[in-house]
């Protein structure tokens, strides 16, 4: 009995399939058997514990980062910031941690690991890297990519980007990520592939689901924007009322010259001010520790978009797959029975020209349910592969969204935290200048 194809107007659904295959042996060969023991141990356990299996096994630090001179493809000087990646075992012999590897790489090499982990692994949101060239800075920033407290900040993200990815629990055993750790390599990526990612396809039927993510990905990226353009003009305005307190300093500190017996009072009192002047220095400092951990999760957004891009791809192939078998289908049941249902340019051609043989339209036939065929197993397929995907990705988004919330409330406390004890100093030297001025 002819197996019906699968509907073309129902939307792929998750199925109870194993997860894909595409990782080699991974960063599993760099720490041995061991590994393999904890991951055959680690199903049913505790995701976390599983996820961070190699972070307990392996230290992962972007330690250094160095201004270098070279050229590029097109044989012209540049300039350029090249980062020292260094892996160490955890396990100890005397108190001593063993280095085993250490290499540097350019930011642009970052970016190609990312790359590949994009094409290779697309129902995952894949961490962001940290900004390439900096963004809503405040004017005491410099938005120069090679000033050194920016290079400092972007190898932060650097090195939080390695082990985002090395606590992943799939994204940690592929086996390019581990030869990016230990040794110089390359690899070609198809163009093609990543430029369908990218790519807009009009599906007649969206899943919902993938739908509402890409709104929230959209409203996530505009609403952390919108609160780090505030962070800066607040920073801007904060720097300015703090160093204008240094104005206080000076003037107590001339008035003391004038005055007898208020004098040593006002010096006391303009000095407290200068400290208050220059602590806000080291006060945004801080703060751009927690403005960077929003911009992590602002190109976050663009990751999970791209989830949504491959997932309408496959829903695309999916409805193309099925109009095309639909068509054939069509033109086989016209040639048996002999009447055509629409106007085609074969129809038009037998009139003009006469009727097929019945050998002909037998051929015909033949080729015709050859190609049904196979588009029915194709069809299946690509219901199958759909199916899959949005198991692994939906598995991926809720672990992502755990992640996103445990962070994103930790950063907003301890900036609230941060606020709260910036305040209390300014009280307390008002406080201070007060017992000055008292003493008088």
């Amino acid at each position: 009995m002819e197996q019906a194809p699968p509907d073309p107007e129902r939307q792929l659904q998750p199925a109870p399939l194993e997860p894909l295959g595409s990782p080699d042996a991974g960063l599993g060969a760099a720490v041995g058997k061991e590994a393999e023991g904890a991951g055959e141990e680690s199903s049913g356990v505790d995701t976390m514990t599983h996820n961070n299996f190699w972070l307990k096994k392996i230290e992962i630090s972007v330690s250094e980062a160095e201004k270098r001179t070279g050229r590029n493809a097109m044989n012209m000087q540049e300039t350029y910031t090249a980062y020292l990646i260094e892996t160490r075992s955890v396990e100890h012999t005397d108190g001593q941690s063993v280095l085993t590897d250490s290499l540097w790489r350019r930011y642009s090499e970052f970016e190609l690991l990312r790359s590949y982990l994009l094409v290779y692994y697309p129902h995952i949101v894949v961490p962001p890297l940290p900004e390439k060239r900096a963004e809503f800075v405040w004017h005491k920033l410099s938005a120069d990519n090679m000033d050194p407290d920016f290079v400092e900040r972007r190898r932060i993200g650097l090195e939080n980007f390695l082990l985002r990815i090395a606590s992943h629990p799939i994204l940690c055993r592929d086996k390019i990520f581990y030869l990016f750790l230990t040794q110089v390599f390359f690899f070609y990526l198809a163009d093609s592939r990543l430029k369908a990612l990218n790519a807009t396809f009009r599906v007649k039927n969206p899943d919902k689901r993938f739908t509402d993510l890409k709104h929230y990905s959209d409203e996530l990226q505009s609403v952390i924007s919108h609160l780090l353009r505030v962070r800066a003009r607040v920073a801007d305005r904060l720097y300015g009322v703090y160093k204008v307190h240094g104005n206080y300093g000076r003037v107590f500190s001339e008035w003391s010259a004038i005055e007898k017996e208020m004098g040593d009072g006002l010096q006391s009192a303009g000095h407290h001010m200068d400290v208050y002047a220059s602590s806000i220095d080291d006060i945004l400092e801080d703060e751009e520790h927690y403005a960077d951990q929003l911009k992590e999760y602002l190109f976050y957004a663009e990751a999970l978009r791209a989830v949504c891009r491959k997932h309408e791809l496959m829903q695309y192939d999916l409805e193309m797959a099925a109009q095309d078998l639909a068509s054939k289908k069509q033109q086989c049941e016209e040639l048996v029975t002999g009447t055509v249902r629409t106007f085609s340019l074969k129809g038009m051609t037998t009139k003009l020209f006469g009727q097929e043989t019945p050998e002909q339209r037998e051929a015909r036939i033949k080729v015709l349910e050859e190609q049904i065929n196979e588009g029915e197993q194709q069809l299946k397929s690509k219901n199958l592969e759909g199916r899959e995907f949005v198991k692994n990705a939906w598995a991926d988004i809720e672990r992502f969204k755990e992640q996103k919330n445990r962070d994103l409330k930790e950063a907003l406390i301890s900036y609230a935290v941060m606020q709260i004890s910036m305040c209390k100093k300014g009280i307390q030297v008002w406080t201070n200048a007060k017992e000055c001025f008292s003493k008088m």
